[in-house]
């Protein structure tokens, strides 16, 4: 059996566990081959409080259900390879997409070492599900045409290269995760890294949830009005110019009647 086996099939799920992006919330963002597993998965172990748990809705009464808030890593892969090894089908439910900050390499290792097959389900992303709801896009013609998905550091730090005030200096839109607790020290970073006050910040809570909200402002004012809302927790910072108003003539040139391409002359 290979390391990393997709199949296609469902007598291919025998010794072999799904990991299954829930993205951001909203049970009808799961995408439909998450949802399929849901159905006939025996054990799904979820993400705790970041998981919304009516996407578990789509799992059966019998199926075995596990939050791993309080589960150590050694904790959830012994239940996954005890019921794979049983030929149970497993789910492990993960918020967003569980290519970000979800530990792929810290989970499958142990599956690789136990000769077990895995496949990985995308999810839909928190920082396009956030720029979704609030109707923007992330990259703007002529003005930037480059995303970075970082967050700051604390208890888990990151590289010196990857400063926030470095990946700032760039002007390009930037997806800010883990780090809304930190807001004061990210508008810090974003001034230290040469952005101007009026550059566009939104901040969105809990996207996908019924308890959704979200919160617009500049470098110069997102701090208090974040602090005013009282968003601790569990948001999207997004910042760069793509978030504001379209500036004349920054428009792409796919949609240009004056553009020619191989479709249209």
């Amino acid at each position: 059996m290979t390391e990393f086996d997709k199949g296609n099939s469902d007598t291919s799920k025998a010794r072999k566990v799904f990991f299954v992006g829930a993205g951001p919330g909203d049970p009808r963002l799961l995408t439909i081959r998450g949802k399929e597993l849901l159905e006939s998965a025996d054990l799904v172990i979820y993400a705790g409080s970041l998981v919304n748990e009516k996407v578990l809705k789509y799992c059966r009464a019998e199926t075995e259900l596990i939050s791993s808030a309080s589960m150590d890593l050694s904790e959830i892969t012994t239940k996954i390879i005890d019921y794979a090894n049983n030929d149970k089908v497993v789910v492990r439910l993960q918020t967003g997409d569980p290519a970000l900050y979800g530990a792929m390499e810290e989970m499958t290792a142990p599956l690789k070492e136990a000769n077990i097959a895995f496949e990985v389900i995308p999810g839909v992303n928190s920082a396009f599900a956030s720029a979704a709801s609030l109707g923007k896009g992330l990259t703007l013609p002529e003005m930037t045409q480059t995303v970075i998905f970082t967050r700051m550091g604390g208890r888990t730090p990151v590289p010196e290269k990857e400063l926030l005030r470095k990946l700032a200096s760039h002007g390009t839109t930037l997806c800010i995760y883990l780090s809304i607790d930190k807001i004061d020290s990210v508008v810090m970073e974003l001034r230290a890294g040469g952005l101007a006050e009026d550059i566009p910040v939104s901040v969105v809570h809990r996207v996908g949830w019924e308890e959704e909200t979200a919160v617009t402002g500049t470098v110069s004012d997102i701090a208090e009005k974040v602090k005013k809302a009282g968003i601790t927790r569990q948001a999207m910072i997004l910042v760069g110019a793509a978030l504001g108003d379209t500036p004349e003539g920054k428009k792409s040139k796919l949609y240009d009647a004056d553009f020619s391409h191989g479709y249209r002359s």
